[in-house]
C-alpha cells in the first residue's frame, strides 16, 4: 500500500554486477535464477497498481539473452532496460557495450524498451536509438564525469564544480557525497595533477572543499592557459567516436588499460607517470607515518593530550571501563567474573548462567582449535 501511494512505478535493478551484491544474491547475480525473477516480477505486477519495470545485463549467448528479456516481459514487467554488457564487464574489463544484443532484444518483445551502454555524448543518444530501436536510452556513470553530456558541452571542469558547489551550499547536501561528487568529476584531471587531489582528500567538511576548490581551480585555469598542453589522459583507439581532450575538461571516462601521452613515443612517458605516482604515494605514507608519530610524541610530552580516561588496574594497557563493576577493561573482567561466578552486564559477561558459561567454554574451545590449526 506504501508503494502505491506514494510512487508512479517500482523498478528492480537486475544489473548491479558490484562484488555486494554477489554476496547478497542481488542484482545481475539473480540472472541465474529465472524461476527467482519470475515470481518476484509476477507478484510485484499482481499485487501493486503502480507498474513494475526492471533493468538487465546481457549474456553472453544471444539467445539466452532474448530469452531472458521474454520471460521478464512474461512475468509482467511493463517498461525493461537492457544494458549491453555482461555482468563480468566491469572496472578494468568494462569495455564497449553490445549494442547488437540490445536491438535483438528489441525486435523480439512487446513492451517499451530502454538501452543502456556506451552513451559517452549527446549524439549517441539518436545513434543509440536508431541502431537499436529502443524508446528510449538511459545513461549512468557518463553523467557524473560530465554533468553538462546533454548539453552537447564539454565545459571546463571547475566551472561545473562551481555550480555544483552552490546548488550543494544551498541545499546542504550532506559531506560525503559533495566530496564524492567533486572527485568525479575532476577525475580526470587528478591523474595528471596529483598535487591537486592531495588537496581535495585532506578536506574535511564541505567549507572545506569551496576553499580547496580556489586552489585546485587556480591549478587547472593555469594548465589550460599554456600554449602546448603536455599531456592529454586519455588516448582511445577501441571506441571509434572517442574525442582526445585535454585533462582540464569535462568528458567522459573510458576504462582503458593505461595513460598514454600525445606524443607519438607513449611508453617512456606513461613509465615517468607511474614512476612518479609511486613515488608521491610513498612520500604520502611517510608524511602520514610521521604525522602520527609526531602525535603521539605530543601527547608522551604533554599530559593535557593524554587520554582522558584511567588505566586497567589489571592490565594498564586499556583504559578502565566506568561501568564495568570492577572497573576493568573487558579483557580482564572477563576471568575476574567468572571466577566470582557473578555477572558484568556492560561487558556482557554472566558466568552464574548455566547457559552462558557453557556457550562461553563452547567459544573458547575453537579459538584454541584455530590457533592449533
Amino acid at each position: 500500500a506504501v508503494v502505491s501511494t506514494q510512487s508512479t512505478g517500482v523498478d528492480l535493478n537486475l544489473g548491479c554486477p558490484q562484488g555486494i551484491a554477489r554476496r547478497g544474491h542481488y542484482g545481475a547475480f539473480l540472472q541465474d535464477d529465472w524461476d527467482l525473477i519470475e515470481r518476484i516480477i509476477s507478484l510485484l505486477h499482481k499485487e501493486l497498481a503502480v507498474p513494475v519495470t526492471a533493468k538487465i545485463r546481457v549474456f553472453d549467448d544471444v539467445e539466452r539473452t532474448v530469452q531472458y528479456a521474454k520471460m521478464i516481459e512474461r512475468a509482467g514487467c511493463q517498461l525493461l532496460t537492457v544494458h549491453g554488457r555482461t555482468r563480468e564487464m566491469k572496472g578494468p574489463h568494462t569495455g564497449i557495450a553490445d549494442w547488437d544484443k540490445i536491438k535483438a532484444i528489441r525486435e523480439a518483445i512487446k513492451i517499451p524498451m530502454f538501452a543502456n551502454g556506451n552513451i559517452l555524448y549527446s549524439e549517441d543518444v539518436e545513434r543509440c536509438i536508431k541502431h537499436t530501436g529502443v524508446d528510449g536510452v538511459m545513461t549512468a556513470e557518463t553523467n557524473l564525469f560530465n554533468p553538462a553530456l546533454f548539453t552537447g558541452l564539454h565545459p571546463p571542469t571547475w566551472e561545473v564544480v562551481d555550480r555544483y558547489l552552490e546548488i550543494a551550499l544551498r541545499y546542504k547536501t550532506g559531506f560525503i557525497y559533495v566530496k564524492g561528487h567533486v572527485f568525479k568529476i575532476y577525475n580526470l584531471s587528478f591523474q595528471v595533477r596529483t598535487d591537486l587531489r592531495d588537496i581535495l582528500a585532506s578536506v574535511k567538511s564541505v567549507e572545506d572543499i569551496v576553499a580547496a576548490q580556489q586552489k585546485i581551480k587556480a591549478g587547472l585555469m593555469s594548465d589550460s592557459e599554456a600554449v602546448n598542453p603536455v599531456l592529454r589522459v586519455q588516448e582511445v583507439t577501441t571506441c571509434e567516436n572517442f574525442r582526445s581532450l585535454p585533462y582540464w575538461i569535462c568528458q567522459p571516462y573510458f576504462r582503458s588499460t593505461r595513460l598514454e601521452a600525445l606524443s607519438s613515443d607513449t611508453l617512456p612517458r606513461e613509465t615517468e607517470l607511474q614512476q612518479q605516482r609511486a613515488l608521491e604515494r610513498k612520500q604520502r605514507k611517510e608524511a602520514k607515518r610521521q604525522r602520527k608519530a609526531d602525535a603521539a610524541a605530543r601527547c608522551v610530552t604533554n599530559p593535557a593530550k593524554r587520554r582522558k580516561y584511567p588505566n586497567c588496574g589489571t592490565c594498564s594497557r586499556n583504559p578502565a571501563s566506568a561501568k564495568c563493576i570492577h572497573q576493568l577493561c573487558k579483557p580482564c573482567c572477563l576471568p575476574v567474573t567468572v571466577e566470582q561466578k557473578g555477572r558484568c552486564e556492560h561487558h556482557g559477561v554472566f558466568s552464574d548462567n548455566e547457559r552462558w558459561i557453557a556457550r562461553h567454554l563452547n567459544n573458547t574451545r575453537t579459538e584454541m582449535e584455530r590457533a592449533e590449526s
